[in-house]
């Protein structure tokens, strides 16, 4: 109101500097709807591979996710299966799940089906639930705008931003499929499918890139990498889950720019590194996060000790623990993170726990207690594990030093603990790093928890001095008697 007080007072004409931005506007918002790839864009000619040219077939794809497909065709929408459901039944994977894009906002989503629910702040999502299964629906993504466009820019998509490192921050501009498409990571999740015409329109040479089983970002790989650090974790688990080879430039600046990995929020990290350990390829994983200087940022703690010792204990703890978190997950046997973390971490708390024990002189259950809150302190920055998995951390680096104590009915109440299969699990990774007498104290309970009771009582009684209750000392309560004589 002031500005146009000002503007009348002082008879300057409509079409000054400052007025130009508002007269353009209309011509911005009538040009926001071609693609940008026909102008600039990083994309190559796009692909169609027909049905009879691709293996992908509707009897493969979720009954859930056609009915989503086909609706919002029928609503007068675009809809494509993306990424990597395409991916993966291409490479005749079972895909864990698939997503939908379409030209429909959310809002629109959500008016097409009632079993819709928006979700998101960063990305605005559309979750249409079937029962236990969900599609999720999002919407083309378009680019963010920069400094240069941004007062030509409609109040509406003003939703991007980037840190000064480059990273998106908010991202709801809704664009073109071409420009989807360029906002994808990866060649072979730029891949839709369409129920139109059953065809596959790859926008990024994806086929190709599946074909010579390589990894390959989209763009400049600095670029990508700075607007999401998360995509070279995604690299490193795309290529072990793929059986990929991750392409020289887009491996290359991944030592370089870990760091920026430290900008992401610790609970993220935490989802993208379970990801990686829970899926089957947790040994694999581990040995090229170590090899691009990854695991530095993640867990700086464990690549001190293992820059220390390349091959020592804490190397062979941590991939024996990972080697059988990956047969189980092939026999389909359940698993948790407590445990993978409990072995990747006992080695700092260990060092920790003696450190305090030479400095400070505490007995061994403070010093260890004190340790094991500090290195869990010092990785929530990092890696934001949930209270239920650094609880049962605890217990399993807590319960070590109470196996070694057999005496009496100690050995009994041992097996009476809840966490007593997992710390005895972690004892008998513990005897393969290291051997000596943690080999016999693993061997002795395993046959102690499957004896029966005579047996059990023989192996206490044949720990000798070993298997005896140390005598407690008694505590001189008494008061000290006043002298009867008078001083001289």
């Amino acid at each position: 109101m002031l500005d146009f007080c000002r503007r009348t007072l002082s008879g300057k004409p409509q079409g000054d500097k400052k007025q130009q931005p508002a007269a353009t506007k209309p011509a911005a918002t009538a040009t926001a709807s071609v693609p940008k790839a026909t102008v600039s864009s990083i994309l190559p000619p796009l692909q169609v591979i027909t049905r009879d040219q691709h293996s992908v077939s509707r009897r493969d794809i979720s009954p859930s996710a056609l009915k989503v497909l086909y609706r919002l065709k029928d609503a007068g929408f675009e809809a494509y299966l993306v990424g990597g459901c395409i991916r993966d039944l291409l490479l005749g994977l079972k895909p864990k799940d698939f997503d939908v894009v379409t030209n429909a906002h959310p809002e629109q989503v959500k008016q097409v089906f009632r079993n819709c629910r928006l979700i998101g702040r960063r990305f605005r999502l559309a979750h249409v639930v079937f029962g236990r299964e969900i599609i999720e629906v999002a919407t083309f993504r378009g680019h963010h705008s920069g400094s240069e466009d941004e007062e030509s820019t409609a109040p509406k998509l003003k939703t991007a931003s980037l840190s000064d490192h480059g990273q998106i921050l908010r991202d709801n501009v809704y664009g073109s499929i071409e420009e989807d498409a360029e906002r994808r990571d990866f060649t072979i999740n730029a891949l839709y499918y369409s129920v139109k015409d059953f065809a596959i329109y790859d926008f990024a040479n994806g086929m190709r890139d599946i074909a010579a089983r390589r990894i390959e970002l989209i763009g400049d790989p600095e670029v990508r990498y700075r607007e999401d650090p998360v995509r070279m974790l995604r690299a490193v688990r795309f290529a072990t889950k793929l059986n990929m080879d991750i392409a020289p430039d887009a491996l290359t600046p991944i030592s370089q720019l870990a760091v920026l990995l430290k900008n992401i929020p610790a609970p993220r990290l935490f989802d993208e590194l379970v990801k990686m350990l829970m899926a089957g390829k947790a040994f694999d994983n581990f040995m090229l996060l170590r090899d691009t200087r990854i695991l530095k940022q993640l867990m700086p703690q464990l690549d001190k000790i293992l820059k220390q010792e390349p091959e020592g204990k804490a190397f062979q703890l941590v991939t024996h623990a990972l080697q059988d978190t990956d047969q189980r997950v092939a026999v389909d046997k359940p698993v948790t993170p407590a445990f993978i973390f409990a072995a990747m971490l006992w080695y700092p708390v260990e060092l920790r726990s003696q450190t305090l024990l030479i400095e400070s002189g505490l007995n061994d259950i403070d010093a260890l207690n004190i340790a094991m809150t500090e290195v869990l302190d010092d990785i929530q920055r990092t890696i934001a594990i949930p209270k239920r998995f650094s609880l049962t951390m605890r217990d399993i680096w807590a319960l070590q030093s109470r196996l070694t104590k057999r005496s009496g009915r100690r050995a009994f109440k041992m097996l009476e603990q809840t966490k007593f299969r997992g710390a005895f699990d972690f004892l008998q990774l513990r005897a393969q790093a290291e051997g000596g007498s943690l080999t016999e104290l693993a061997s002795w309970w395993q046959q102690f928890q499957f004896a029966d009771e005579a047996e059990k009582l023989e192996l206490i009684n044949s720990l000798g001095r070993e298997g005896q209750d140390r005598p407690k000392r008694r505590r001189n309560n008494y008061k000290r008697k006043r002298s009867s004589t008078p001083d001289a």
